[in-house]
């Protein structure tokens, strides 16, 4: 499982302009809630908040925050950019308390993509899914899920309910109702028609 360390300060200032000041020194001004806590202002660099957010595992599993040299386990709830700069402008954080679940997103690994029995026939592939919402006890927290599509065909498609979850990990938009079972992805037969789509043309010319 990947490790990922943060550091973080606390910042009692506010505001518009306490916020670009920080940036302008090369920090990320953030939030620290949850927990049953009192929401905390942090400020995190921001060269080691790119570095991080790089791997895939930052939007999934516990992070190791040192907050005034404090360990706190936490997970990234939301990340701002900057629209079309390279920069990072705000983190919202959410504490992880022991023994509680918690809901996060985890990406989508499909396995033998290319390799189907839907491409084979000359179907495509169309993701309507790149990423999961899960909730589950932080050790239980997977950083991906896989899903195997070498038996679909063309024409099918998977839902979540068809997908196979690690241990102890729940899908939350199950648990919506059967309206939120989603389609994941689907293997859309070769363009064309066939035989049968040029035999109607045939029939209705001859009419």
């Amino acid at each position: 499982m990947t490790t990922i360390s943060l550091e973080a300060q606390t910042r009692t200032e506010h505001g518009t302009g306490v916020s670009r000041r920080l940036r302008n020194q090369g920090l990320v001004p953030g939030v620290l809630y949850g927990g049953d806590q009192a929401a905390v202002s942090v400020a995190l660099p921001h060269n080691q908040l790119i570095k991080a957010q790089e791997q895939e595992a930052f939007y999934s599993q516990v992070i190791q925050l040192s907050l005034d040299d404090k360990p706190i386990q936490v997970i990234v709830k939301a990340l701002q950019r900057h629209p079309y700069k390279p920069k990072l402008l705000h983190i919202d954080l959410v504490r992880v308390t022991a023994g509680e679940a918690i809901t996060a997103t985890v990406p989508i690994h499909f396995l033998n993509e290319g390799q189907s029995v839907g491409e084979k026939a000359g179907g495509q592939v169309h993701h309507h899914l790149t990423e999961l919402e899960l909730r589950a006890l932080p050790s239980k927290l997977p950083e991906f899920v896989d899903v195997d599509i070498a038996n679909l065909a063309a024409g099918h498609t998977l839902h979540l309910s068809d997908l196979t979850l690690p241990e102890g990990t729940e899908l939350v938009a199950l648990g919506k109702g059967d309206e939120h079972n989603y389609s994941v992805v689907t293997i859309h037969p070769a363009k064309g028609g066939g035989d049968d789509d040029n035999s109607e043309e045939t029939n209705q010319d001859s009419e």
